[in-house]
């Protein structure tokens, strides 16, 4: 979460909401083959922001870098604007109509002097790269979008994807066998009566299933990105 964190610190937000940048959480799979997957989310800054449109010019697409921006005057009128956007990349720092609005603004200050985002740079496991869009893909590749990722061909966003590597079981064991050891508790409650009560667990048992790009308030907000608020 060092991305998310540092953001918010490079830009003297506390904890909260008002996240320029979020990480997504969400679990697939069951025992055995369980997967909790991470995916940075911000704005994107695509090459056609349908966000700027419903913005009432609270918004601009910066021309020397692609980065969409906000009118620091017009931070309180952008409701339409992180409506129209896909990807839930404008925050607010309440769920009041006139909150003020924050989004990533691509750490213009940091590029004129030379500099990658702090995200980038700040990110130890180097999960995150940023340069032109043409370089990302000859470094990367062509990948621009993730299964539950919103649908990219209408707002085009600036990003690659690496895909993640397949999944292998480091120690191979018969999960009817662990499951079934696991459920003898001695003189306890089993915790399951069989092991299909895991391997096929009841819809809704699991809390987040796909990530959520549009919190329908600032509480799912942070529920669906918990980070800097631990």
């Amino acid at each position: 979460m060092t991305c998310v964190v540092a953001c918010k610190g490079w830009l003297g937000i506390g904890p909260g909401p008002a996240k320029p940048a979020r990480m997504l959480e969400w679990e697939t799979g069951t025992f055995t083959n369980i997967r909790l997957n991470f995916l940075f989310a911000t704005c994107y800054h695509c090459e056609n922001p349908v966000c700027v449109d419903k913005a009432n010019g609270g918004l601009i697409k910066e021309p020397k870098y692609g980065a969409v921006l906000i009118d620091p005057q017009k931070n309180k009128s952008l409701r339409d604007a992180a409506a129209a956007c896909p990807y839930g990349a404008i925050a607010f720092e309440s769920d009041a109509s006139d909150a003020v609005a924050v989004k990533c603004n691509m750490c213009i200050d940091k590029l004129e002097e030379g500099e990658k985002p702090v995200c980038a740079m700040s990110c130890h496991m180097r999960c995150l790269d940023f340069g032109k869009l043409s370089d990302l893909k000859t470094k990367y590749g062509n990948v621009m979008t993730l299964e539950g990722f919103p649908d990219p061909t209408l707002t085009k966003p600036a990003i690659i994807f690496k895909a993640k590597d397949k999944k292998t079981n480091v120690v191979s064991y018969d999960a009817n066998i662990a499951l079934t050891l696991l459920s003898d508790r001695g003189s306890l409650p089993k915790p399951f009566n069989s092991p299909s009560d895991v391997t096929n667990p009841p819809e809704g048992i699991v809390g987040r299933t796909a990530p959520v790009f549009k919190p329908k308030s600032t509480r799912e907000y942070v529920v669906t990105s918990r980070n800097d608020e631990g």
